[in-house]
């Protein structure tokens, strides 16, 4: 008879570290002294596995009251704290602060695709806000420094190369290593990163059927911006979108552009400018128009609402700034170019305005509006040359889409551009404006990528030199 031979048991891995769990516990009960104990071996870049709450969507959501639960004792069958009438707002800007001291990501997704920020503004925690509001534009203003500062490094480095004696090769530059391939975040070394200030990544990104974004295209020699958690996981970070936010700006100029009524499109369906913003257009003409006889200027003609509106107000002299092909034919076929007093430039504005700068060229009024491009191309514009084309007296404006796909990131730029503004030597004055209900009017139908979904109220920027 044949002996049974013993079955060997599969060796089990039990987990025996429960300091996430305490962590997000902690920050859920706002507790505040466990909380910093705990911190100190634990992380706040963590997501509980079935919300995908960090522990700043956890503090926040304790201010929920749970509507199964009014009137009960705050306390379960099993002595656990539920929140029939919530934690404090107070208590949990105490737990957001901590959290953001120590690292938390402001702008990182849970499974709902709600940031922190998110999830406080529709439960009205207006000083929560406020303080996620607060921590993007810090994350956001030091890598816009260190982005500069990278960008300084590497101009001097690239006039120590043009300076090297011939047969001696130079040594490494005094940043090398500063940008590594794999571990970088807007081309600084993670490791160098100081805690809690994870930018928010690269608004040209598309997104796909997952929602998980996927490099456009990128210029490999621009640092790409992305946050991740204490996994390098960076899946689950909020992408703010500018109003151009698939695509970048060498790909849209090689595009077919579609020309349709109230909208256009490019190849991809990505909506280039539409009809509905006449209204902003219009009132930015007549904040930067407000009298005749004015020399001003729009970059980025489109669907040539705005250089309309410009029209209207009977400037002395009005630049027309376009770099598309498809733009440019447009503009040939509808007779921009034998307009009364239009100068249509063809070329990128980076191109352009550096001769008009040589010519002499003064303007009253100047206009941003371009597709595909990047905020630091917009903080650019306004650094470099809008103060070498405005007159002491001159207005400066632009299309303010910066972060438009939600409220948080929105915000979080306005501030951001605002403070940036103010560096540049300009003071800017913000108007209102209402944004229509665009789902209930299908203005998305048809176009790849829907923002201002979310967003109530357009701001407006004025500009003028600062004094």
């Amino acid at each position: 008879m044949a002996t049974q031979q013993p079955v060997a048991a599969e060796a089990v891995t039990i987990d025996t570290n429960t300091t996430n769990d305490e962590v997000l516990l902690a920050a859920t009960n706002h507790d505040l002294e466990s909380l910093k104990k705990l911190l100190k071996i634990g992380s706040p870049k963590i997501q509980d596995p079935d919300t995908g709450f960090s522990p700043l969507h956890a503090a926040i959501a304790s201010c929920e009251p749970d509507e199964e639960l009014k009137g009960e004792e705050g306390v379960n069958g099993a002595g656990d704290a539920v929140h029939s009438n919530a934690l404090s707002e107070d208590s949990a800007v105490e737990t957001v602060k901590l959290l953001l001291e120590n690292g938390a990501i402001w702008n990182e997704l849970d499974n709902n695709d709600e940031t922190p920020g998110c999830l406080a503004l529709r439960l009205g925690l207006k000083a929560v806000y406020n303080e996620i509001v607060g921590a993007g534009v810090r994350a956001e203003l030091l890598f816009g420094r260190l982005d500069d500062y990278q960008l300084l490094e590497e101009e001097i480095s690239d006039d120590e190369e043009d300076e090297a004696i011939v047969g001696f090769e130079p040594g490494p530059p005094s940043h090398a290593g500063l940008r590594p391939a794999d571990s970088a975040s807007n081309g600084v070394d993670a490791s160098e990163i100081p805690a809690g200030f994870e930018p928010a990544p690269n608004p040209s990104y598309k997104v796909d059927e997952e929602g998980k974004a996927t490099e456009a295209g990128a210029d490999t020699s621009v640092p790409d911006v992305s946050a991740s958690d204490a996994n390098g996981d960076s899946s689950h970070v909020a992408e703010p979108a500018l109003s151009n936010p698939n695509v970048n700006n060498e790909d849209y100029l090689k595009s077919e552009l579609t020309y349709s009524g109230d909208r256009l499109l490019d190849s991809d369906n990505n909506a280039v400018m539409m009809d509905w913003e006449t209204e902003i257009m219009k009132t930015s003409a007549d904040q930067l128009a407000y009298k005749p006889g004015l020399r001003t200027m729009n970059v980025g003609h489109g669907m040539g609402i705005v250089d309309r509106m410009f029209l209207e107000n009977k400037p002395s002299m009005h630049h027309i700034v376009e770099a598309h092909p498809a733009v440019i034919q447009r503009l040939k076929e509808t007779g921009w170019y034998e307009k009364e007093n239009v100068r249509v430039h063809e070329g990128r504005w980076q191109d352009v305005l550096p001769k008009l700068v040589e010519e002499g060229v003064v303007l009253d009024g100047i206009y941003y509006d371009t597709y595909a491009e990047d905020y630091k191309d917009l903080k650019e514009f306004f650094t470099e040359h809008v103060i070498a084309l405005l007159d002491k007296d001159g207005k400066f404006g632009f299309y303010n889409g910066l972060g438009a796909d939600r409220q948080v990131c929105y915000d979080v730029y306005t501030k951001v551009v605002e403070l940036d503004l103010f560096d540049a030597g300009l003071d800017v004055e913000w108007t209102d404006i209402a944004v229509p209900d665009l789902k209930s009017r299908d203005e998305w139908n048809g176009v790849r990528y829907p923002y201002w979904g979310s967003i109530e109220t357009y701001r407006l920027p004025t500009c003028k030199f600062v004094g």
